[in-house]
């Protein structure tokens, strides 16, 4: 599990190294500049001039980690330079002349997304001045004077755009959230007025949006990641949204794996699309392959994208035609065609790259949309006009779905690695809130509210509350908006029978408000909530000194989570989304296809739960089968590599036990099905899948080697002399396992306590800091620092003297966020 674990972390970061390395030779330049001539002909007769900025690198290698600072260390900085100077500036180039003029030299700050505005008179860009640690939104004159700066905080706004309405859309920091699975801030849709007043989130994504633009219907074009329930580094698809936030809508690409579709622009005169599709999980700095797309066939119609790859990877596309194309490479200003041409039209001498080339012009104003949200409203409206009319719906039959479960994802305020660590075993890497369930019509209608600005998704649900359909996306409204769906993953092009029909079941009466399960905790915590029924009912069987189905269902903790829950997971008793693929068949996830609700309700021995303890694992289930029910059980690095160490004291190269008693039986280490510690690659398991599978998806094997042969069932932090490494070689005369035969005969083997002090040195470890899910757990100074920031803790909260109750910290934490209505003043 170590090697999963760094392969989550270090794969993800290097996989656009990988897929830049596969990249084409770029094309050569040709002379004497064709395409220059061309433009200037062509699309840029009436155009002297374009803008761009000048700025090194970021290091990491995930196309959105270019901002604010890592979680495990605020001084590590992720923009660019790390904190060291940079080399921003603000150019002007004359592409009939050559003349260069710097706008504005940052003088060792950053600047970055600079866009020009309609009257062609003055540029938005995003400038982290130097000495300071946040970008803030700026304005300046083409000429390089009325230098004013818009927004300020101790926020990032960048990636800014004009919106015809008179307003600025950009991406910010002021969502206060971390990514889901890596150690940096997210920045998210937000609004603003021309002056930088009245700011406002209009995405209520918990992952990162970007690279937001117009286009000529007033919709706003932007980049959305998302995964719920579903692979975390494979969709990264075109939204649409409305200016005031309402109507997000997905425009291409959301069932498309391995290709980060960003800086999509509307073609002139055209309508066609042009977006980077950054191969892979994305590449630094959005380097990928020019493509004209459309949506016309719909959002997952592959066959109307085109894709420019002759010209290797380039940067910041911008289209000038549907045959020309105005981008970034490296130090080179570059123009391509779709014809594979390439000319360099210009080189910069200095150090740093160029980036955001945009032509200096005035352009018409797109349409203006009237404004859907009221602001003095909390909530809004979602109609489900048929539930049974969607893909992948195969055997779901008419009257079969009677409900919908309405949950929520939540926002992370701290994270630090590229797994999901605590908060799950390779499954959900969020926390999902239950806010309840609504009724669904006989005709398979729905009418119901849900709260503005966050994000919910639902599970259909049987006349026995079984999970039918799981969204593995999510949807929001902005306050007052009223929206609908025609149904369950409906295929965007369809269009429902127009002829006569009666009027929705559902809106014949008022709407339904998700009707919570009282009593029940909406956030799910597995050693507080799932552990006692286990205890009550399941240990007796399954515990060290009984282990009936070789099962282990003891709160004991291993190396990570408790025994209990690792087994439950690679024992297949429970189906979550495994880290997979979306749009999964009905009954394939949740508590249709979990077996341990069927073992716990009657059908397993005497295990017969009360109502409350099975809707209590069903409630688990249904929210994704979380172990820390608290993101405050997040480990930073050092509690992780804490957790590494413990598992080397005993399985480290020095062991010379393991060599004398256990290595003619178990070679040592690695994926052969009897490795003695087993660690499972993805690429061994994905291929004995027989199906389509996630790239990190957790494959679960007939005969699974991980619940006989992994670290984390093999030791116990808890227990000590109860771990499996020591009891399987023991005879049952001795109060072992008898698995290996006689290899001690007793613990007074000198070997067997050997391998004991070796675990009891790694509890030790494990112990000097209280664990997540004991007694005395306390959260990492990180978790500390961020509710402090986030207004959450006051300042003066010493974690070494004041209580906290993490649970409702948390919960103060997501609060913090909702949207306050603002009154009107009619």
């Amino acid at each position: 599990m170590r090697k999963i674990l760094s392969y989550l972390v270090v794969g993800l970061a290097g996989l656009a190294v990988a897929w830049a390395g596969d990249a084409p030779t770029p094309a050569k330049p040709s002379k004497p500049h064709p395409l220059l001539q061309e433009a200037l002909t062509g699309p840029w007769r009436e155009i002297t001039d374009i803008v761009f900025a000048v700025r090194t690198n970021y290091d990491d290698g995930h196309w959105y980690a270019n901002i604010g600072y890592y979680c495990d260390d605020e001084q590590h900085k992720a923009y660019t330079g790390g904190g060291a100077p940079d080399v921003g500036q603000l150019c002007r180039l004359n592409l009939r002349t050559g003349q260069l003029q710097t706008l504005l030299d940052a003088k060792g700050g950053g600047i970055r997304d600079p866009q020009v505005h309609y009257d062609g008179q003055k540029i938005v860009f995003a400038w982290r001045q130097a000495g300071t640690d946040f970008y803030h939104l700026h304005e300046i004159g083409v000429d390089g004077e009325g230098l004013r700066q818009l927004t300020s905080g101790d926020f990032d706004d960048i990636e800014p755009t004009y919106l015809p309405d008179g307003g600025i859309v950009f991406i910010s920091t002021r969502c206060k959230r971390w990514v889901n699975c890596w150690m940096t801030q997210v920045a998210t849709l937000h609004r603003c007025d021309a002056n930088g007043r009245n700011i406002r989130a209009i995405s209520a994504n918990t992952e990162q949006d970007n690279t937001p633009w117009p286009l000529p219907d007033g919709r706003i074009l932007y980049t959305r990641w998302e995964y719920v329930d579903r692979s975390q580094v494979e969709y990264h698809a075109l939204w649409t949204a409305n200016p005031d936030g309402t109507g997000p809508t997905i425009f291409y690409g959301n069932m498309h794996s391995w290709t980060v579709m960003i800086d999509a622009k509307p073609i002139p005169d055209s309508r066609k699309i042009l977006a980077n599709f950054s191969p892979g999980h994305g590449v630094n700095e959005h380097a990928g392959y020019p493509t004209m797309l459309s949506s016309d066939g719909g959002a997952d119609d592959l066959s109307q994208a085109r894709s420019l790859r002759q010209a290797g990877l380039v940067r910041d596309p911008y289209p000038l035609s549907e045959h020309l194309v105005l981008a970034s490479r490296k130090n080179e200003l570059v123009l391509l065609d779709d014809a594979g041409r390439l000319d360099v039209i210009y080189a910069w001498p200095g150090p740093g790259g160029l980036h955001e080339p945009r032509p200096l012009q005035a352009r018409p104003r797109e349409r203006r949309l009237v404004t859907r949200a009221l602001d003095d409203l909390d909530r809004g409206q979602m109609v489900l006009a048929d539930v049974y009319q969607g893909r992948h719906m195969e055997g779901v039959k008419r009257g079969d779905i009677k409900k919908l479960l309405v949950l929520e994802q939540l926002p992370k305020q701290v994270n630090f690695s590229g797994g999901q660590d605590l908060t799950s075993f390779l499954g959900t890497f969020s926390l999902e809130r239950i806010l309840g369930v609504v009724p669904v019509e006989a005709d398979g209608s729905a009418y119901l509210e849900v709260p503005a600005n966050r994000p919910v998704f639902f599970v259909a649900l049987d006349k026995d509350d079984l999970s039918v359909k799981r969204m593995q996306s999510w949807a929001s409204v902005a306050p007052g908006e009223v929206t609908g769906c025609i149904g369950c993953h409906e295929s965007r092009p369809f269009i429902m029978d127009n002829g006569p029909r009666p009027r929705l079941q559902a809106l014949n009466r008022p709407v339904s408000k998700p009707v919570p399960f009282e009593g029940f905790p909406d956030v799910m915590d597995f050693p507080r909530d799932i552990q006692p029924i286990l205890d009550r009912h399941c240990v007796k069987c399954h515990q060290p000194s009984r282990r009936d189905g070789k099962l282990l269902l003891t709160g004991d903790l291993g190396a990570q989570f408790s025994h209990s829950y690792f087994t439950l997971m690679f024992a297949r008793l429970v189906a979550d989304g495994r880290n997979g693929l979306g749009n999964q068949p009905p009954r394939a996830l949740g508590s249709a296809a979990s077996p341990l609700l069927k073992y716990t309700h009657g059908g397993h021995y005497d295990a017969k739960l009360s109502d409350r303890e099975w809707r209590t694992l069903w409630l688990w289930i249904e929210s994704g089968a979380p172990y820390a029910g608290s993101y405050a059980g997040l480990r930073n690095a050092a509690q992780q590599q804490v957790g590494e160490a413990a598992v080397q004291q005993v399985f480290g190269k020095e062991h010379a036990v393991l060599q004398r008693r256990c290595a003619s039986c178990h070679p040592l280490g690695g994926e052969k099905e009897r490795a003695l510690p087993y660690y499972r690659s993805f690429e061994g398991s994905q291929s004995k899948a027989g199906r389509p599978v996630g790239a990190y998806e957790r494959v679960v094997l007939p005969h699974e080697p991980m619940l006989r042969y992994s670290p984390m069932i093999l030791l116990n932090f808890s227990r000590p002399e109860f771990s499996s490494l020591l009891l399987a070689p023991l005879p049952a005369s001795a109060g072992g396992f008898n698995s290996c035969g006689k290899v001690f005969e007793n613990v007074s083997d000198p070997d067997y306590q050997l391998l004991l002090a070796a675990i009891k040195r790694g509890q030790a470890l494990l112990d000097a800091e209280p664990r997540y899910g004991t007694p005395k757990f306390q959260p990492n100074r990180q978790y500390v620092r961020e509710m402090k920031k986030y207004g959450v803790l006051p300042i003066s909260f010493d974690l070494a003297k004041d209580k906290l109750d993490i649970f409702d910290a948390d919960q103060q934490y997501w609060k913090s966020l909702w949207w306050q209505r603002i009154p009107s003043h009619n």
